[in-house]
């Protein structure tokens, strides 16, 4: 069964269409990501299952329960904010004990279960620290405690992770995937980071302007977009079509390559069978620690983007390709068919 089903969900805001007719449904046990760009739907759709916004029209299902008219604290799931809402007057236990208090959970129970959802976030022992003694992290996993001691059917997380710098943000990526193992229950998480959906979920649904357009798997939406504006929101992507893909194809088409796909070679370098070969100008090169990119003008138009791992002794000979005359070589069956359009994505061919 799923742990949560919409049929024709769809959210007006006066003449704006912020969800449009949406149908999903999440198993239970997953751990389920809906990215997308600001203003694409996926908060206005967390907060509709959750309960804080009415649908305009369409349903939302808790396991077999219809929901879609009950009041947030009728049901059997709990949120948590990127803000993260810890009293800053309560220790972190009687934090994570509240809302077993309000329900009227006796102190010995409530104490023992938060001690528990502590445990599960690996703070045991900060019980009696208060929130300012912690670091950014720990709040947060504070928060995910208070919101596992109800022991709720699913958790809701919106950009729980968008308060944190770069590195403990990384960090608690793996961290969240692994409590959710632990803990078992279904996550469905709000993200505009690509990289977070991809290394934490079991599923990932792209939104845009209200829709979806694809639910996949992380390798299956980085492997086999279903659409341009996919190939070109989850990771960096070059697009080939119009005259190039022409010269290269010898048909029409849109088609996305990703920039490890392609290699950086010797002007006049031939193609072997199976591969393509394209003449262009190194314009710029970009070192980025692990990887370096290499941005070449195609002398048929456009440009391409070429990422190469810095696995050598060192990065510099690479960087000294500036402005040499190239070819740009790919296999194949590395290009990507794509459908949805002809909008731009990170690098156009």
């Amino acid at each position: 069964m799923a742990a949560v089903t919409t049929r024709g969900l769809t959210k007006d805001f006066g003449e704006v269409r912020a969800v449009d007719d949406l149908d999903l449904e999440i198993a239970d046990g997953e751990f389920f990501s809906m990215l997308g760009p600001s203003g694409s739907g996926k908060t206005t759709v967390l907060r509709m299952v959750a309960g804080f916004e009415r649908p305009t029209s369409g349903s939302v299902l808790l396991g077999d329960q219809d929901v879609t008219a009950l009041p947030p604290h009728r049901r059997d799931v709990n949120t948590v904010f990127q803000d993260y809402a810890i009293f800053p007057h309560m220790d972190v236990i009687t934090n994570v004990e509240y809302g077993l208090r309000v329900k009227g959970v006796d102190r010995r129970d409530r104490r023992r279960r938060a001690e528990e959802a502590l445990s599960a976030v690996r703070l045991e022992g900060y019980g009696r620290r208060r929130p300012h003694q912690l670091s950014g992290g720990q709040r947060q996993r504070v928060a995910l405690a208070r919101a596992l001691v109800n022991r709720p059917k699913v958790l809701l997380l919106d950009e729980p992770l968008g308060a944190l710098d770069l590195k403990l943000r990384q960090e608690m990526q793996l961290e969240l995937k692994q409590i959710q193992r632990d803990v078992g229950i279904t996550f469905v998480f709000v993200t505009h980071d690509q990289e977070e959906a991809l290394s934490m979920s079991d599923r990932v649904a792209v939104f845009r302007d209200g829709r979806v357009e694809q639910v996949a798997t992380p390798i299956e939406l980085y492997e086999r977009p279903a659409s341009s504006f996919v190939a070109g929101f989850v990771g960096i992507s070059n697009r080939i079509s119009g005259e190039t893909a022409r010269q290269l194809l010898g048909t029409s088409g849109d088609y996305a390559v990703r920039p490890e796909r392609l290699r950086v070679a010797p002007a006049g370098t031939s193609a072997s069978p199976g591969e393509l070969s394209l003449p262009g100008k190194v314009r710029e090169v970009v070192y980025l620690g692990p990887t370096t990119h290499a941005i070449v003008e195609l002398h048929g138009g456009g440009t391409l983007t070429i990422s190469r791992p810095n696995t050598g002794a060192t990065a510099e000979p690479p960087l000294e390709a500036a402005d040499r005359l190239v070819a740009v070589v790919l296999h194949r069956d590395s290009l990507i068919a794509l459908s949805g359009g002809t909008e731009e994505t990170e690098e156009t061919a």
